[in-house]
């Protein structure tokens, strides 16, 4: 496998690299040799630190913690440039050079999302546009470097010819003009550009342009419909995000700092050995083309096999974070081995991809060096035939052995980055399969945004079958009159909660149109859509964070007291006041955990409701919304509920029928159509589908003439 997870410096004559993580400086450096594959070394780890820190500050799960707790106890949460009482931190004069290149790039800028294209060389520029000034610098500072360190090599032939053939007399004075310009390379010129070159590549490139690509690719990723999320892992998702934001920026970085590097350094080490002897560059131009068809070889299989591993580990991933996600069920069943048996398969077949790249890679390497020691071996053989005829000097003699011995030191680097090179254009193929889709709900050109007046919901002939033939809706003509309450009835898979799902517009109509105060939601802007409909569902997901994050999530503007307000109508602030989370934050800080695993299904719920009730919006859509409460609970908060309804068009979905009873309107639905509708009693009185379903729950699920 590649070292791709480490930065290269390059110095020099220095038969080291110095090598660094790739994401950012790390204490622990580490030098290789360069002819030797990288090792990564692990940190010795922060408990020293952390001891430390909380010998002087107290434990990390106090609220008075600067990193954590709430956000009255952080005074550097707003301006992490201020201190205590809002003085300004001093800027030392390196800190504000390296911060002019860090602000180079906006890795947050706003722009148009656009459908990102499906072609590897496309997809690549879509994401590198921020920042091609910066790698055209790069590249350029690449190609100044390697032309000023092949010029060096020249200044040691000369001085090897001067040693042999000057006067130690007047030597500085015979030769001031050609020293003085190898001091201006060596101590001005080669710094100065090494200086800039990692200022604009590690200040300018290496955290910002990742950074970029995931703040695109997430805001897009983030207005995909609902089906694109169903159909995948979340982690999966998340982590070819990460993956490819990377490889990205390893692949156009590669591209454009390090091939241009090599090419020029190459190109102009033939030109001094050619200048010296034209048959001195034979053997050069010979390992040149035998070292090109070693890469045209192994190179394509490391490529295919990288992009197998790319999508093993996604996969091996997914797996990992589905039972982490779903660990309560795995639980619940003691299926703990099960889910081993389950990773096993995916890391096993991940750990093939690996064996299959590192068996190409010992072939590769052993190739390598056998190619490069023949290079060594032809260039020595052929300068003494060439000195025994008085054909090269002895310092042509020492460029040629000193470039082959950078060469060769080289040629295994180069090897390792264009084996990183295609291991990440594998990542990068692999997620644009996930990330390029254009997104199957999208606002039409020119939608405007929904104006709700009165609150009438119109469905006609709508038709939605999940892609498939038939099922689900079929045909159904239905009028909701502003303010009116109505309850969804019917058998579980009738199409109830599926029409929620299309009048919140989370897929799109096969057939027909919805419209609200006669404005066809297609027409509209999703989010506007959103705006205006309230949504308790049965199966309630909060956001890992806090209690205040979460209930004032559909109006970022409230204040405080509105969200506690609406806590207790929810009749939720009496086990809010109680949470606390392992970090020390309490009542409206504390974090609810993923998903709010840290509360249980009626705290959720009733969270859900505070939050609907704040959000205050025209039309109401309660799916199950009291089917995790307990009857002293949900009797408590009726009232609330009731409140909240009124005024507003009403859609409840409940199983518990005696729940919405009382709903102006009953409409049954079954098998996609509307079976029946009026209110309870007419209902009752018909002896349909509802008196059936009625009769099972009021007279229980037992047959009284089957016994028991």
């Amino acid at each position: 496998m590649s070292p791709t997870g480490w930065r290269r410096f390059r110095f020099p004559f220095f038969p080291f690299r110095f090598q660094l993580p790739k994401e950012g400086l790390n204490a622990h450096h580490v030098f290789v040799h360069s002819i030797r594959r990288p090792r990564p070394v692990a940190p010795a780890g922060l408990a020293p630190a952390v001891s430390i820190f909380r010998s002087q500050n107290g434990s990390a799960g106090q609220r008075t913690c600067p990193w954590r707790g709430s956000r009255d106890a952080d005074p550097f949460r707003r301006n992490p440039m201020t201190g205590p009482g809002g003085q300004r931190r001093p800027v030392r004069k390196e800190t504000a050079m390296f911060r002019r290149f860090e602000r180079l790039v906006d890795p947050f800028a706003d722009e148009t999302l656009t459908v990102p294209p499906k072609g590897f060389v496309a997809f690549c520029w879509h994401y590198t546009r921020p920042v091609w000034p910066i790698l055209a610098a790069v590249s350029a500072l690449g190609a100044v470097i390697a032309v000023l360190e092949v010029t060096i090599f020249t200044f040691l032939g000369d001085l090897v010819n001067w040693l042999g053939t000057e006067s130690r007399e007047s030597f500085f004075s015979d030769n001031w003009g050609r020293l003085a310009w190898m001091a201006t390379v060596i101590l001005v010129l080669l710094p100065l550009a090494h200086l800039l070159w990692e200022l604009l590549f590690h200040q300018g490139l290496v955290g910002t342009y990742p950074m970029s690509v995931r703040w695109r690719v997430h805001r897009y990723l983030l207005r995909q419909s609902i089906a694109f999320y169903q159909n995948d892992f979340a982690g999966r998702i998340a982590n070819k995000l990460m993956q490819t934001a990377l490889a990205v920026r390893e692949v156009v970085t590669r591209v454009a700092d390090i091939l241009v590097y090599v090419s020029v350094y190459f190109t102009a080490a033939v030109v001094v050995v050619a200048e010296a002897n034209v048959r001195l560059a034979a053997p050069f131009l010979a390992w040149l083309v035998a070292y090109v068809l070693v890469l045209r070889v192994f190179i394509p299989r490391l490529k295919d096999v990288s992009r197998e591993q790319a999508d093993a580990r996604s996969i091996m991933t997914g797996h990992v974070v589905d039972a982490y996600s779903n660990i309560a069920t795995v639980k619940l069943f003691s299926h703990a081995a099960r889910e081993e048996a389950h990773a096993k398969g995916s890391m096993t077949a991940f750990m093939a991809t690996v064996f299959r790249q590192m068996r190409l890679v010992t072939v590769l390497n052993t190739t390598l060096t056998a190619l490069n020691t023949l290079l060594l071996f032809a260039v020595g053989l052929l300068s003494i035939l060439l000195w025994q005829r008085d054909v090269v000097s002895t310092g042509d003699i020492a460029i040629a052995v000193a470039l082959v011995l950078r060469l060769q030191g080289m040629s295994q680097w180069i090897l390792w980055e264009v084996s990183g090179l295609f291991e990440n254009v594998g990542t990068v193929q692999d997620g644009i399969a996930t990330i390029a889709r254009e997104r199957e709900v999208t606002d039409a050109p020119g939608a405007g945004p929904l104006k709700v007046t009165r609150g009438e919901i119109v469905f006609e002939a709508v038709r939605f079958h999940y892609g498939k033939e038939a099922g689900v809706i079929e045909g159904l003509d239905l009028t909701i009159r502003p303010g009116e309450k109505i309850g969804l009835i019917g058998r579980s898979g009738a199409g109830k909660s599926t029409l929620v799902n299309l009048l919140l517009r989370f897929y799109d109509l096969e057939g027909g149109r919805i419209l609200i105060d006669g404005q066809d939601i297609a027409r509209v802007r999703q989010d506007d859509l959103r705006a205006h409909i309230g949504v308790v569902t049965q199966d309630t997901s909060l956001l890992h964070r806090s209690i205040f994050e979460n209930v004032a999530y559909g109006r970022p503007e409230v204040s405080r007291a509105q969200v506690v307000a609406a806590l207790e109508k929810a009749h939720a602030l009496d086990f809010v006041d109680t949470l606390e989370d392992r970090d020390g934050r309490r009542g409206l800080d504390a974090h609810v955990g993923e998903r709010g695993v840290k509360l249980s299904g009626g705290q959720r719920q009733r969270i859900a409701i505070a939050r609907v009730l704040l959000k205050n919006a025209p039309v109401l859509v309660l799916d199950e919304a009291t089917s995790a409460l307990d009857s002293e609970i949900e009797a408590a908060i009726q009232d609330s509920l009731f409140d909240l309804m009124d005024g507003k068009t009403v859609i409840a979905i409940a199983h518990r029928l005696s729940t919405i009873a009382a709903m102006d309107r009953l409409v049954v639905l079954d098998r996609g159509r509307i079976a029946e509708e009026g209110t309870h009693d007419n209902l009752l009185a018909r002896g349909g589908l509802y008196a059936q379903l009625w009769a099972h729950q009021s007279g229980g699920f037992l047959d009284p003439a089957r016994g028991g």
